[in-house]
């Protein structure tokens, strides 16, 4: 299986890696990013990872309709993507509003059309992670982020409507995670609590990853997935049980 991580240098996508390289279902890994994949840490690789299916793919540019020729030909016949390309709450006060939308959007829409289109491979499957608060209806617009909330949801919308017209070539499935925490990033006593009380629930990202490469893999088995599910589905997993 070919499979694309979208958000090479990020957290999630890091652990992504970690686990892809050990993963024998996986001959052929592409990180995508305006910034080269960095070397994994060879303290934290898994056994039997292959390093030798890794190829790090840069687009400097994503706020665009299409992407190089070039870049094209090292996206081509992928089995399947994971974009974990977002803007975080934690960022929204430094990054423009009209900057948020395309990297949390605009970007994740192009990106499931021009890749789906350079594969023949069927079903192609697409994996949108999203946050656990996201919302679809903008009438339910949360009090707390809510602008932020509506706008992960609207992506959702847009992905998941590909899916569905895209006749069964692509099938699209969308990740909720709650507060992610790992070994090298983990959660204040006061933010578990408040997070705790507007009902946003923990997952490690060891879980999230395993869940991800597990159904991608496999085929989904469900449209979207909410933080329970993640923790269930990596916790199953060899390198999510961790």
């Amino acid at each position: 299986m070919k499979l694309i991580i979208a958000g090479s240098t990020g957290f999630l996508a890091t652990e992504l890696t970690r686990q892809s390289l050990s993963n024998p279902l996986i001959t052929s890994l592409i990180t995508l990013g305006r910034k080269p994949c960095p070397p994994p840490d060879p303290s934290t690789l898994l056994p039997n990872a292959d390093l030798s299916k890794l190829k790090s793919v840069i687009l400097e540019d994503f706020d665009r309709d299409d992407y190089p020729e070039s870049i094209k030909s090292d996206l081509s016949n992928a089995d399947a993507c994971i974009w974990t390309i977002a803007i975080t709450p934690a960022q929204l006060k430094t990054v423009p509003w009209e900057t948020t939308v395309k990297v949390c959007r605009d970007y994740a829409v192009t990106g499931i059309k021009v890749i789906s289109s350079l594969t023949d491979k069927r079903p192609f499957r697409f994996v949108y992670v999203s946050g656990a608060n996201a919302e679809r209806d903008p009438a339910k617009k949360p009090l707390l982020l809510g602008d932020y909330c509506v706008l992960r949801g609207e992506a959702e919308n847009r992905i998941l409507e590909f899916g569905k017209t895209s006749g069964g070539r692509v099938e699209v499935a969308i990740a909720k995670p709650g507060i992610i925490s790992g070994p090298t990033k983990e959660t204040g006593v006061l933010a578990r609590v408040f997070f705790g009380v507007v009902g946003i629930g923990k997952v490690r990202v060891g879980q999230v990853a395993g869940a991800l490469l597990e159904e991608v893999a496999k085929g989904f088995e469900r449209e979207t997935y909410e933080n329970e599910d993640l923790v269930r589905v990596g916790s199953g997993t060899v390198a999510g049980g961790e």
